[in-house]
């Protein structure tokens, strides 16, 4: 199978083509090289590379030739640091991935694994002893700036406890970013039903592992935390430190990423599927951050209480329909994953000035 993995130089990108080769498939990557992940350009990943923007349709139709299946990455990811950077998350992620499916159709290519994510939830699933399953609003400034980071049940204002969400949840994405990957599956879908175009969208959860950009306001926190730790700085975890994420490792997602690639060839024409991508074992931020300090050798994290508006309190994934249905399962553990990653070499990002 010849496969196009746009963004393919990237941080799960490069992960992607290295399991591909290893399955006996054809990569072809196209990538941008964005500063924001590039500090300089690296080496070529795969002997069919090009250089271009998923933007510039021309890029993509030469990258397309002779390609069996699009598995698209290439995106900006991360919060960001404020609204003004909401062009250039349209821009690189819903701009870019109708570029993509506009010459998909063209070309008449018909399998897409999408890089989905696990922020078009909001947040994840609660239950209320008294109402059920529920789902609260958005934190107020004024409950995260008191130190009230827990939602509370939107009917009684009692507790609530946190479980795993699944892809019937409801969708709700509170920030730019999480709109933007929003918009890339519903784009995904229209184009699967005008073309019988068959999509497997993978919604990521945390995902860590070598690789990763660091000292860029656009990486994930096991970034922050791990480029804190090779500067000899205290990881500063927000909040309190009880959010619940589900932390993945990145060759689980690229296994699952070639799962999904493999299975969408005996796929009905215009199937579109969801499926949450995570580890099944949640765990809290300042559990991650003292694995990783105490694996790299200190300092111990800092809890600060800082927060930043559009964070959600817990998002933790049953990953069940990718198991049940294609048989993928993780097989990086935290405790392992995370030992790995204290002292694994990161990815150097041209980091955004301030101001």
């Amino acid at each position: 199978m010849r496969v196009l993995v746009t963004g393919g130089a990237g941080f799960i990108g490069t992960h992607v083509v290295r399991a591909l080769v290893a399955a006996g498939h054809e990569p072809v990557v196209l990538d941008a090289l964005l500063p924001a992940a590039h500090a300089t350009p690296p080496p070529p990943v795969c002997e069919d590379f090009h250089h271009g923007d998923v933007r510039d349709r021309e890029a993509v139709r030469a990258a397309l030739r002779g390609v069996d299946a699009v598995c698209h990455q290439a995106a900006m990811v991360g919060l960001g640091t404020d609204f003004a950077d909401a062009p250039d998350y349209v821009g690189c992620n819903d701009l870019g991935t109708a570029t993509l499916l506009a010459a998909m159709a063209e070309a008449g290519v018909g399998r897409l694994a999408l890089a989905g994510s696990m922020v078009v939830y909001g947040e994840g699933r609660y239950v209320c002893p008294r109402h059920g399953t529920t789902r609260p609003g958005p934190r107020s400034e004024a409950d995260l700036a008191a130190g009230r980071f827990e939602p509370l049940c939107p009917d009684c204002g009692g507790e609530l406890a946190p479980g795993l969400v699944t892809e019937d949840a409801p969708l709700d994405p509170r920030n730019v970013y999480a709109s933007t990957k929003l918009a890339q599956e519903h784009l995904a879908a229209s184009w699967a039903r005008a073309t019988g175009g068959r999509v497997a969208s993978l919604r990521y959860h945390n995902v860590y592992g070598p690789g990763m950009p660091r000292d860029t306001p656009y990486a994930g926190v096991a970034s922050f935390f791990r480029s804190a730790l090779q500067r000899g700085e205290a990881p500063r975890v927000f909040e309190d430190g009880r959010q619940r994420r589900d932390f993945v490792h990145v060759r689980d997602v690229a296994a699952a990423n070639l799962t999904v690639l493999q299975a969408l060839a005996g796929w009905a024409p215009g199937r579109v599927r969801a499926f949450n991508t995570g580890s099944g074992t949640p765990h809290t931020v300042g559990e991650m951050a003292r694995a990783l300090a105490g694996a790299h050798g200190g300092p111990e994290p800092e809890v600060t209480g800082e927060f930043r508006l559009g964070d959600v309190r817990h998002i933790t994934a049953s990953s069940k329909r990718l198991a049940t249905e294609l048989g993928w399962r993780p097989a990086v553990g935290f405790e392992e994953g995370m030992a790995e990653f204290a002292t694994a070499p990161l990815r150097a990002a041209r980091p955004v000035a301030a101001g």
